[in-house]
C-alpha cells in the first residue's frame, strides 16, 4: 500500500499578490530611511583593538610625527588623543616623543589648561591647581596627578592608546584605570 501526501498548488489571489508587494515597497522605504538614522547612534571604528587611535589636530585631521619632531627638544604638541581628549605629546632631548602624553583634564573639576612654559608648569586658571612637567600635582586643590597616554610612533604616525600599566611618576597602579 501506496500512501501519497497531497500535493496542492500554491496560487495567490490578486489582493494577496498587491499586498505582499505593498509591504515590501513599505519594508524597503522604512529600512532605506532608518538605516541612516540608526548609523547616526553608532560612531565608526577609527582605533584598533587595543584601543589605539591615531593623534589628530582640531580639525580632526592626522598629523605626521614628522611634523612635531621638526621642533626643539622640549616642545609640547597638543593633539586630540583617545576620545578627543586634549594631550599633550613632548619630544626629547635625542629628537624623538616621549613613551607617554599627559592628557590636558584637570583632576579638580575636568578644566582644561595651558602649558606654561615660562614656568615650567601646566597651570589650571580655574581654582589655581598647578602640575609639573609630568603631570604631577605641584598645588591643590586638583587631587591627583593627570591621565597618562601612551604614545608610539610608527610610519610617521602618532599612535595613542591607553595607559594600563603602574602609573611610572608614582609607582602605583593609576587612578584612572
Amino acid at each position: 500500500m501506496e500512501e501519497s501526501i497531497p500535493l496542492k498548488s500554491f496560487s495567490m489571489s490578486r489582493r494577496q499578490l498587491l499586498n505582499f508587494l505593498t509591504g515590501a515597497a513599505v519594508a524597503a522605504t522604512a529600512t532605506a530611511a532608518l538605516y541612516p538614522a540608526a548609523k547616526f547612534f553608532f560612531p565608526p571604528a577609527e582605533g584598533t583593538e587595543d584601543g589605539s587611535l591615531l593623534a589628530k589636530d582640531i580639525h580632526g585631521n592626522r598629523i605626521p610625527a614628522s611634523q612635531i619632531l621638526v621642533e626643539p627638544p622640549g616642545t609640547r604638541a597638543l593633539v586630540a588623543g583617545l576620545a578627543g581628549e586634549p594631550t599633550y605629546l613632548t619630544v626629547r632631548e635625542d629628537g624623538t616623543l616621549h613613551p607617554w602624553g599627559i592628557v590636558d583634564n584637570c583632576t579638580h573639576l575636568g578644566c582644561t589648561f595651558p602649558w606654561n612654559p615660562n614656568e615650567n608648569q601646566f597651570q589650571c586658571p580655574c581654582h589655581g591647581s598647578r602640575y609639573d612637567p609630568e603631570g604631577r600635582v605641584v598645588r591643590g586643590p586638583a587631587p591627583l596627578p593627570l591621565k597618562l597616554v601612551r604614545v608610539t610612533v610608527a610610519e610617521d604616525a602618532i599612535w595613542i592608546s591607553p595607559w594600563k600599566e603602574t602609573d611610572p611618576r608614582t609607582g602605583q597602579k593609576p587612578w584612572w584605570v
